[in-house]
């Protein structure tokens, strides 16, 4: 039978009990599922992890500290956010900006929601007077990047970034062109000061680092193995 609706509709119920158990019990779970928002009472005792820079560009190093939320502790649900940071350094050069900075990141943080932008926001900052490399090569266009690669490292710890993981073809490539160019240049001279990639290695667009070589005719880099011949 076809019924017509004239007016309005300002409620509904379902009737019958058809509804499977288990999509009741999801909807339930998700309703008590805890997440991270402002007005979350932060405890007495939070986790965290602290990390240090030391630049090129001051004899006092930078220490970070991240403390993180355990949400839904003790359930399937239990996961780790950033809460709060600080950083610490003998250096008061820097006091000023530093602190702002830290006090927007904590805030953000407990805004709640996917703070990742944050670290590629902090990593793309250059500093006009020159960036600097870090052992290993690995270049830092500024103080306040090098704050946002530790920020990324610690989201990685928790799980919140996954690393880019090279697949088996990948690794066997970059294993055989590294072989290649040991086999070729011997002489450990040639070596950077930390005797991992060329002295006169050129710096590698994807991975900022220094390894970047010419092999076969082609540029190739010994540390994430991009190259635009593969």
């Amino acid at each position: 039978m076809v019924y017509k609706i004239a007016k309005k509709i300002v409620s509904y119920k379902v009737i019958g009990n058809d509804i499977p158990p288990e999509i009741t019990h999801v909807e339930e779970s998700k309703v008590d599922m805890e997440s991270m928002h402002e007005n979350l009472e932060r405890p007495e005792i939070l986790m965290g992890s602290t990390y240090k820079i030391k630049t090129p560009q001051s004899e006092h190093a930078l220490y970070i500290t991240i403390n993180d939320m355990i949400l839904n502790m003790g359930t399937e649900y239990e996961e780790r956010h950033p809460y709060e940071v600080f950083i610490n350094s003998k250096n008061m050069e820097h006091f000023q900006w530093v602190l702002a900075l830290t006090r927007v990141i904590s805030a953000v943080f407990r805004k709640g929601g996917d703070a990742c932008f944050l670290v590629e926001e902090l990593k793309a900052v250059f500093d006009p007077q020159g960036g600097y490399f870090k052992k290993g090569g690995v270049f830092m266009p500024s103080l306040v990047a090098e704050i946002g690669y530790a920020i990324e490292a610690h989201f990685k710890v928790i799980g919140i970034i996954k690393s880019p993981e090279m697949d088996e073809h990948q690794k066997k490539f970059l294993a055989a062109k590294r072989k290649e160019f040991d086999a070729l240049h011997s002489d450990t001279s040639t070596l950077d000061e930390e005797g991992s990639f060329p002295a006169k290695a050129l710096l590698c667009s994807k991975c900022q680092t220094k390894a970047l070589v010419l092999m076969d005719g082609c540029m190739t880099c010994l540390n994430c193995g991009d190259s635009k011949c593969s």
